[in-house]
C-alpha cells in the first residue's frame, strides 16, 4: 500500500509541492510546526535511511542543501532545524523517509536538537568507549 507521501507524489493527494526532480520531492508540511515548514522526499518509497541506495541518498542531500537556504529566506527565517525520524520510536509517523526543515526564529520557543531525547543517559568514559568501538567495528 502507498504512504500518503507516495499519493503526493502520484497526484492523488493535494499538497502544496515547492520543489520536484528525477528523485525528489518537496513539499509543505501540513500539519507545520513553523511558517515554511517543508518536508523533502525521495520520490520512492523507502521506510528508514539505510534503506535508501547511496545514489538517492546522495540525491536527497543535494536537494535538503539547496532548499535550506531558500526556505530560511522565504519566510525571513533567523535559521533552520533539519531533521529526520528514523523509525516508529523516533517519531516517524509515515513509513516513507523525510527530511523536516522546520524555519526558526530567534525567540520562538522551540529548543535544540537534543531536547527530543527528553532525560539523557549518564555514561561513563568505558561505555562510550564500547558504544565507539561497535560503531567502529560494524562501518
Amino acid at each position: 500500500m502507498s504512504t500518503i507521501f507516495s499519493q503526493i507524489v502520484a497526484g492523488d493527494i493535494p499538497a502544496r509541492v515547492v520543489y520536484e526532480d528525477e528523485t525528489t520531492f518537496a513539499f509543505l508540511d501540513a500539519n507545520p510546526l513553523a511558517p515554511g515548514h517543508t518536508l523533502v522526499i525521495p520520490r520512492d518509497e523507502y521506510e528508514r535511511l539505510n534503506d535508501v541506495p547511496e545514489d538517492v541518498a546522495a540525491d536527497l542531500y543535494a536537494t535538503i542543501h539547496r532548499l535550506v537556504p531558500v526556505v530560511e529566506d522565504a519566510v525571513d527565517a533567523d535559521a533552520t532545524t533539519v531533521a529526520f525520524n528514523n523509525g516508529e520510536a523516533a517519531g516517524q509517523e509515515v513509513p516513507h523517509v523525510h527530511c523536516h526543515i522546520v524555519p526558526r526564529f530567534d525567540g520562538d520557543g522551540g529548543g535544540p536538537i537534543h531536547a527530543v531525547a527528553g532525560e539523557t543517559p549518564d555514561l561513563e568514559d568505558d561505555e562510550l568507549d564500547e558504544i565507539a568501538a561497535a560503531i567502529d567495528e560494524r562501518v
